[in-house]
C-alpha cells in the first residue's frame, strides 16, 4: 500500500491537493485532502469526496463508440481504437483538402483546467496548429471580467488570497464563498475574529450571504452602478488616497468627475437597493483600511460585466488599498503562475493565421453560412448541450448531418447523444497533469495513482495516436506526458514536484500585488486606459446596463441561475448521491411575485422566454428580492422532465467585452402548468436553492 500526489483538475478556485492510497493491487481505494497544503488544508467540497467512486461508476464510458442511431438519440456500437483513429483521420483530412482546416473546430471546455490534460495548456494545441484548425476562443467562463480588469491593473490576477485574513472590511461580491471555492472561507473567518465586518453583495441571499454581517442584493447586473455609488460617497467625503492617486494612477481628474455625476441616489434607483444602505457601506469603506473585495465569475456574466470587474479593480485605486497586505481585489489568480505555454502550445506550427470562435456561439456559428463552414467538431472537456446558451440553437447545429461529431469524454453526457464518434477519456486520477487553483498561489504535479480502466485513454495519448493515425510527422506531436510537464515546468521544478506534490508561487509572503508599478502601458493603475479606448470602448469604466430587448416587456423577472453546492458546472450532475442531494430543477421567488402568478411552494411551473423553456418545482422564498427568480446550473437534459435546463432560456449574445457570456442577463416569465406534492420530475428531497444555513 502506498500514497500518491495529485491535485483536483476541476473548474474552482481551490485546485486541492489531494492523496490518493493505493493497495498493492494497484487500486485506489481512499482519497483524501493534503492536510499539509497551506492553502487547501486537508479538505474536499462535497463534490469530489466521492471522486473515486465516480470513476468506477457503472455509467463509464470505457470503450470508443460509433454511432449507430440518428443523432441525439445515444445509440452506439462499441468499436476498436484503430477504426476510430481511422475513421477520425480520414474525416478530417478529407474535411481539411476539401474546405480547409479551419473547417475543423477544436471545442475543448473546463472539464480540466491541467496545463498537459486540459484547458490551461490547452490539450492538443499543437495537432491543431499543425492542421490548421480555427482557433476555439473559451469565452463561456471569466473573460468579460479579466478584460475589465486588465485595462485598470495591467492582469486580472489581483490579491493573493491568504492576505484577506488582514483585511478590516471584506466585501465577497458576487461570490458565493460557501460553495465555490471554500476553502478561502477560513481566511475570512480568521479577519472576522479580529474584528473584520463581512458584507455580501448578492442579488440572492446565498449560504455565503447568509453567514456574512451583512448582505446587500442589487437586481441582477447593476453591480457596476452600486460601485459607482459607492465610490461617490467616498469622494464626496474626500476620503480618497490623494498621495496614492498622485503617484500611482492616471486618469483620476477624469474618473473623478464621472463618479461625482454618479451620486447614491441614482444608484439606488438603478440596483433596487436603499440609497441609506448604500450611503452607510460607502461611508464603512471610506474608513476602513485596508478592504479587501473578492469578487469571481458570476458577477460578469452580463451586458456590463467588463466594466464591472473595471470599476471593483478600480476602487481601491481610489481608497489606496492595493498598498496593503488584506486590501485589493481578487477576481483570480490566474497569470501569477508563468509556465512555459509558448513551448507548449507550439502556435509557431501554424502555417498562416486561422480564424477564432467563439465558444458560446456555438449554436449560431454551426447554423450560419460561413466559409468555410465547420464541417468537423472535436469536443473534449465539455458538455455544451447542457452547459452552451441558447439550448434550442445548439441542439439544431449538434442534429446537422454533414457535421462531423467527435466527443472526448468520461460519461455518456448529453453531448455524447450527437456524436458520430466516442472516445473514452481518462479521469484524474489516472494520467499525468500539473495543476494550479485560480484562487491561490500554489502550483501542484498530478502522479497517476491507477491504470485507466478498460480502454481509456488521456487527451495527450487520443491526440498523439490521432497524428499518427493522420501520417503526420511533426515531431512535438508525439512529446509524453512527462516530456509536456517538464516543457512547462523545467526540470528543476518538475523534479521537486514530483517528490513534494505542491509548492507555492515563487511570491513573498504576505504578497502585495504592485508595489513595484503595474504591468499597464503606462506603469500605472489606469483609471482612463488608452488600450480600452483603442478598442472601441469608453475609456473610463462606466456603468452598462443590462440588455432588455422589447419582448422583455413580456418577460420581466431577471433569472439567475449560479453554481449549485452539489454540481460543478455539469459535471457530477449523473452522480447517483449528488442527483439526489440536489433533487431536480427548482426555481425560488419572491412571495410578491409567486402572489401575482398563483403559485405555491411544491406547483410544478414552466420557465420560459422567446429562446425556450424549461420545467422546475416552484418554492417560495424571501431570500430572492422580488423581481428575481433563482436557479442553478449543471442539470443533464436525460435526466429531467421536458429535456432541457435553465440555458434553454440564455441568448447567445456577448457581454461589452472580449465576447463574455451572458448567463446571468435573461428576463423569463413563469407560469404553473400542474399542483403536485409527489413530483416525479425531481430527482430527491433537497435543500433550497440558495439555502441559508
Amino acid at each position: 500500500m502506498h500514497e500518491v500526489l495529485g491535485a483536483c483538475p476541476l473548474d474552482c478556485p481551490d485546485g486541492c491537493s489531494w492523496v490518493v492510497t493505493v493497495d498493492d493491487d494497484g487500486e485506489a481505494i481512499n482519497l483524501k485532502g493534503n492536510r499539509a497544503h497551506p492553502f487547501t488544508a486537508g479538505a474536499l467540497c462535497a463534490k469530489v469526496n466521492g471522486y473515486l467512486e465516480h470513476t468506477k461508476a457503472p455509467d463509464r464510458l470505457l470503450y470508443p463508440l460509433k454511432r449507430v442511431g440518428a443523432k441525439g438519440e445515444g445509440r452506439f456500437e462499441r468499436i476498436s481504437w484503430d477504426e476510430a483513429l481511422t475513421t477520425i483521420a480520414a474525416k478530417l483530412q478529407y474535411v481539411k483538402d476539401t474546405y480547409g482546416g479551419e473547417a475543423i473546430w477544436p471545442f475543448q471546455g473546463t472539464g480540466t483546467l491541467g496545463y498537459v490534460q486540459g484547458l490551461e495548456g490547452r490539450a492538443g494545441q499543437r495537432l491543431w496548429n499543425v492542421l490548421g484548425a480555427s482557433r476555439h476562443d473559451m469565452t463561456a467562463c471569466s473573460v468579460a471580467g479579466r478584460q475589465g480588469a486588465t485595462y485598470v491593473t495591467g492582469t486580472a490576477a489581483g490579491m493573493d488570497p491568504e492576505t484577506f485574513a488582514e483585511s478590516k472590511l471584506i466585501l465577497l461580491w458576487g461570490t458565493n464563498t460557501l460553495t465555490s471555492g471554500h476553502h478561502l472561507w477560513k481566511f475570512i473567518l480568521k479577519a472576522r475574529k479580529r474584528g473584520a465586518h463581512i458584507v455580501a453583495i448578492d442579488p440572492i441571499r446565498t449560504r455565503t450571504a447568509a453567514q456574512a454581517d451583512e448582505h446587500l442584493a442589487p437586481l441582477p447586473g447593476t453591480d457596476a452602478a452600486l460601485a459607482l455609488g459607492l465610490l461617490n460617497v467616498i469622494v464626496s467625503m474626500g476620503a480618497e488616497d490623494r498621495d496614492y492617486l498622485d503617484s500611482n494612477t492616471v486618469g483620476w481628474p477624469e474618473f473623478k468627475e464621472r463618479i461625482l455625476a454618479f451620486p447614491p441616489s441614482k444608484a439606488a434607483e438603478i440596483t433596487g437597493i436603499d440609497e441609506a444602505t448604500i450611503v452607510a457601506l460607502g461611508e464603512r469603506i471610506a474608513t476602513t483600511r485596508p478592504t479587501g473585495i473578492r469578487c469571481t465569475m458570476g458577477m460578469q456574466r452580463h451586458a456590463g460585466g467588463g466594466n464591472a470587474m473595471r470599476l471593483l479593480y478600480a476602487l481601491p485605486g481610489v481608497t489606496g488599498d492595493w498598498q496593503y497586505p488584506g486590501g485589493g481585489a481578487s477576481y483570480s489568480t490566474s497569470g501569477r503562475f508563468m509556465p512555459d505555454l509558448v513551448s507548449t502550445y507550439r502556435d509557431d506550427l501554424l502555417q498562416q493565421p486561422v480564424r477564432t470562435l467563439s465558444m458560446t456561439q456555438l449554436g449560431h456559428t454551426l447554423l450560419r453560412a460561413d466559409d468555410p463552414p465547420v464541417k468537423a467538431l472535436v469536443i473534449y472537456g465539455a458538455n455544451p448541450m447542457s452547459s452552451n446558451p441558447d439550448q434550442h440553437r445548439v441542439r439544431e447545429g449538434l442534429q446537422r448531418e454533414d457535421l462531423f461529431t467527435v466527443v472526448i469524454e468520461q460519461f455518456p453526457t448529453d453531448t455524447v447523444d450527437y456524436a458520430d464518434i466516442v472516445l473514452p477519456a481518462t479521469m484524474q486520477t489516472e494520467h499525468l497533469d500539473v495543476n494550479d487553483g485560480y484562487g491561490h498561489m500554489y502550483i501542484h504535479l498530478n502522479r497517476p495513482a491507477t491504470a485507466p480502466p478498460g480502454e481509456c485513454l488521456s487527451g495527450t495519448e487520443t491526440f498523439r495516436r490521432l497524428a499518427k493515425a493522420m501520417g503526420l510527422e511533426e515531431p512535438s506531436l508525439y512529446d509524453d506526458d512527462e516530456t509536456l510537464a517538464r516543457t512547462l515546468l523545467g526540470d528543476a521544478d518538475f523534479e521537486r514536484l514530483y517528490e513534494t506534490g505542491w509548492m507555492r508561487l515563487d511570491y513573498q509572503t504576505p504578497y502585495v500585488p504592485f508595489t513595484e508599478g503595474f504591468p499597464t502601458p503606462s506603469g500605472k493603475l489606469e483609471f482612463y486606459s488608452e488600450s480600452a479606448r483603442d478598442a472601441g470602448h469608453d475609456p473610463l469604466p462606466g456603468y452598462v446596463a443590462p440588455v432588455r430587448a422589447e419582448t422583455d416587456d413580456a418577460h420581466p423577472l431577471a433569472l439567475i441561475a449560479p453554481a449549485s453546492h452539489w454540481f460543478l458546472n455539469s459535471m457530477f450532475a449523473n452522480k447517483p448521491d449528488l442527483m439526489k442531494k440536489a433533487g431536480g430543477p427548482r426555481i425560488e421567488l419572491h412571495p410578491d411575485d409567486a402572489r401575482a402568478r398563483g403559485l405555491q411552494t411544491g406547483d410544478t411551473a414552466t420557465v420560459f422566454n422567446a429562446r425556450g423553456s424549461f420545467e422546475a418545482a416552484v418554492e417560495i422564498s424571501d431570500r430572492v428580492r422580488p423581481g428575481v427568480i433563482a436557479s442553478t446550473k449543471g442539470y443533464w437534459l436525460k435526466h429531467i422532465r421536458g429535456g432541457a435546463n435553465v440555458n434553454a432560456t440564455v441568448e447567445e449574445r456577448d457581454a461589452d467585452m472580449a465576447g463574455g457570456a451572458i448567463f446571468h442577463d435573461n428576463r423569463v416569465e413563469v407560469e404553473r402548468v400542474r399542483v403536485a406534492d409527489d413530483d416525479p420530475g425531481r430527482l430527491g428531497q433537497a435543500e433550497p436553492v440558495v439555502a441559508s444555513r
